[in-house]
């Protein structure tokens, strides 16, 4: 008996063609066009703020797709089809039948010819701090309610025909102040003008007082253009969850703020958040990079100097005081051990790895693969690595997963998430342009060649502290000052384990701050201290740092 190989039918087509009009933008698009996909009508246009910067976690982020373009016409389609890589779900084929909201975008890439001879496309951020799901000038569709069943196939068209208008920029009043400048240095890097701006939070009786200077709490973070700490002299709408989450991380309200920032006696300075966006993310870690650009230099060296000529600041380093958490976390100290004598402390809250020894719980000097613990291969198999956890320990979200939602966000580095932007801020710049990655996104493979570049480039800071400690140890005594929950959402307290470590063995001088860690279960964004509370502690560091001219005067009420 002769055997008869089965035949399986075909898979039907699974086709969605995305447009747009010349109405809409007359000459080619090269960016990337995305696909949005939600059981409930109010998600698609309101899910795109949620694809990039947080985490979309595997079972409840929203099904998305994309694809990049490349010279796209008007009217002519990009496809997004069954081979389409999508996140959470893989594949559009992978989708249950049933109805379904969707909608389409098409992010607008610029051209930048930079003066390290590559040329690149990438998102040129106007202002929305990389945000591309609503930037100016990126397209997006309508909303269109269908029923989908892969089993059967289908096809659907959609025209990007609405073009996402200019952010609106707070208006300045009596305590809040903005300044916007054009970067002489970032735009010679990049070959296109690009600017950096500052929100300015100024002391009361700030325009009463025209002979007083104060010093300057700089405040890192992701880019925001509301005040900051979220400072409001207006009372805030506030729902019953929103107030336990802001209670359980010790945060007080923006008005709250304002009514200890009026008090008479509460001590006087200003405080000051940075809009620094790069192609690859919302702000640039605030360093030199390969990739970004002289960040670094730009900040100290043309914005701050704007604004000690703007505003009555003390241009002096006991008046200089970083804070920041997570990102700015990172940012706060990178500043502060890499410029000790320009700035007078730090207050380091829950930091972005600052040990690369434990980047996540990867050692990216030692292990080989990103997703895989090592040491567990009794039978071929590893635990995955984890990113992302609820604060009592359970996993959510793997290092694979989150190298996917990366991939699909955008290729070649541009998907604007945490992996990426460490990838563009700390890497070396790769053949073709963009970031080499630390490790492949597909395998998890660790190049170790861009991991000594990380460490060797300076951006771990622990590292770099252990090696130049005999050096600037002096100019760091009493300025380290660091805060974190014990159950970080990201594993961000395993790096500040090992920085605690030698800080605290220094000896020639002994490094003189603090460490202060929340038990039990306090994850990312955890603080023992109110936004008040920490003004005054930096404002009584201030004074007790002073030359003794300067004492009774710095940041007194």
């Amino acid at each position: 008996m002769t055997a008869v190989a089965a035949c399986s039918p075909a898979a039907p087509d699974l086709r969605v063609e995305i447009s747009f009009p010349g109405a809409a933008r007359a000459g080619p698009i090269t960016g990337r066009a995305y696909l949005v996909v939600s059981r409930d009508p109010t998600i698609p246009e309101m899910s795109q703020r949620s694809l990039g910067h947080q985490p979309v976690v595997s079972g409840r982020g929203v099904p998305f797709f994309a694809v990049d373009v490349q010279g796209l016409l008007p009217d002519q389609p990009a496809v997004i089809d069954g081979a389409t890589p999508g996140y959470p779900t893989g594949s559009l084929r992978r989708l249950p039948p049933g109805e379904y909201y969707l909608q389409a975008l098409l992010n607008v890439y610029t051209e930048f010819r930079r003066a390290d001879g590559h040329v690149i496309w990438a998102h040129e951020d106007r202002w929305e701090g990389q945000h591309f799901n609503w930037a100016p000038g990126n397209l997006r569709s309508e909303v269109q309610r269908v029923r989908l069943d892969p089993a059967r196939g289908f096809t659907f068209r959609f025209r990007t025909d609405q073009v996402l208008h200019p952010v609106e920029v707070p208006p300045d009043d009596r305590w809040v102040r903005r300044v916007r400048i054009e970067s002489k240095k970032l735009t010679t890097f990049w070959g296109r003008p690009v600017f950096l701006g500052a929100t300015v939070l100024v002391p009361r009786d700030y325009d009463a007082r025209a002979s007083e200077r104060y010093p300057t709490v700089y405040l890192q973070g992701h880019f925001d253009l509301g005040a900051p700490f979220g400072f409001t002299s207006t009372t805030v709408p506030e729902n019953e969850d929103a107030r336990k989450r802001r209670e359980e991380r010790g945060v007080e309200t923006g008005y709250q703020l304002y009514r200890s920032w009026i008090e008479e006696r509460f001590p006087r300075m200003f405080v000051v958040t940075f809009q620094h966006p790069t192609p690859y993310f919302d702000d640039s870690y605030a360093v030199n990079s390969a990739n970004n650009g002289p960040y670094a230099d730009a900040l100290l060296e043309e914005l701050i100097p704007h604004l000690e000529r703007t505003f009555r600041m003390i241009p002096r380093s006991f008046a200089r005081v970083l804070t920041g958490g997570s990102t700015g976390g990172y940012e706060a100290l990178s500043l502060q051990v890499h410029y000790p004598e320009f700035f007078g402390g730090a207050w380091v809250f829950y930091p972005d790895p600052i040990d690369f020894r434990r980047l996540f719980l990867i050692d990216i000097y030692r292990d080989e693969n990103a997703f895989a613990a090592p040491g567990w291969s009794p039978d071929g198999l590893a635990p995955e690595r984890y990113a992302f956890r609820t604060s009592d320990g359970q996993p959510l979200q793997s290092v694979r997963d989150l190298s996917r939602l990366a991939s699909v966000l955008g290729s070649r580095g541009r998907s604007s998430e945490y992996l990426e932007a460490w990838d563009a801020a700390f890497g070396p710049v790769g053949r073709d342009g963009y970031p080499r990655p630390l490790f492949d996104k597909t395998t998890g493979v660790i190049d170790r060649a861009v991991a000594d570049y990380w460490r060797d480039q300076g951006y771990d800071l622990s590292h770099y502290l252990r090696q130049n400690w005999s050096r600037i140890g002096r100019h760091l005594a009493g300025k380290l000052h660091f805060i974190s929950g014990e159950m970080d959402n990201y594993y961000f307290e395993q790096p500040l384990y090992l920085l605690q470590e030698f800080l605290e063995g220094t000896r020639d001088p002994p490094y003189g701050g603090s460490f202060r860690f929340g038990r039990p279960n306090k994850g990312h964004g955890w603080t023992p201290v109110t936004n008040a509370q920490l003004l005054q502690e930096i404002a009584a560091h201030v004074k007790r740092n002073a030359p003794a001219e300067a004492r009774d005067r710095a940041g007194r009420p």
